[in-house]
């Protein structure tokens, strides 16, 4: 009689993982750039700084992309960390998508705020 071990294996695709990873040193690198670029405006400006520099800093429309794309990264970058904390420590299925959802909500609300704060500047 032959016993089939491999029957119940459930298989998520290749390189589920490898991608995950990379997005998130992808993300990482890219939001550490950026807070270096702002580091270096911050640090080479003139004066005390108070709003009118702050707004100074993200009023060109360059600045203004670039931080909306590091602020989409960051979303990205933390929802791939959120989405496998629930994934690895939550194990009611109803609870983790539960969990799941709020966490798009909420990413999605932030990213709003986001738009709404930079192009009110």
């Amino acid at each position: 009689m032959s016993v089939n071990y491999g029957s119940k294996r459930l298989v998520v695709g290749a390189h589920y993982g490898t991608r995950d990873w990379l997005a998130q040193r992808v993300t990482a690198v890219l939001m550490a750039l950026f807070t270096v670029l702002l580091l270096a405006q911050v640090l080479f400006s003139k004066g005390a700084i108070g709003y009118d520099q702050w707004a100074g800093i993200f009023s060109a429309q360059w600045m203004k992309v670039l931080t909306f794309t590091v602020i989409l990264a960051m979303l990205y970058h933390v929802w791939v960390g959120m989405r496998d904390i629930w994934m690895d420590y939550v194990k009611p299925v109803w609870l983790r998508l539960s969990l799941e959802v709020a966490t798009i909500v909420w990413l999605l609300a932030c990213a709003g705020w986001g738009i709404q704060v930079l192009w009110r500047l």
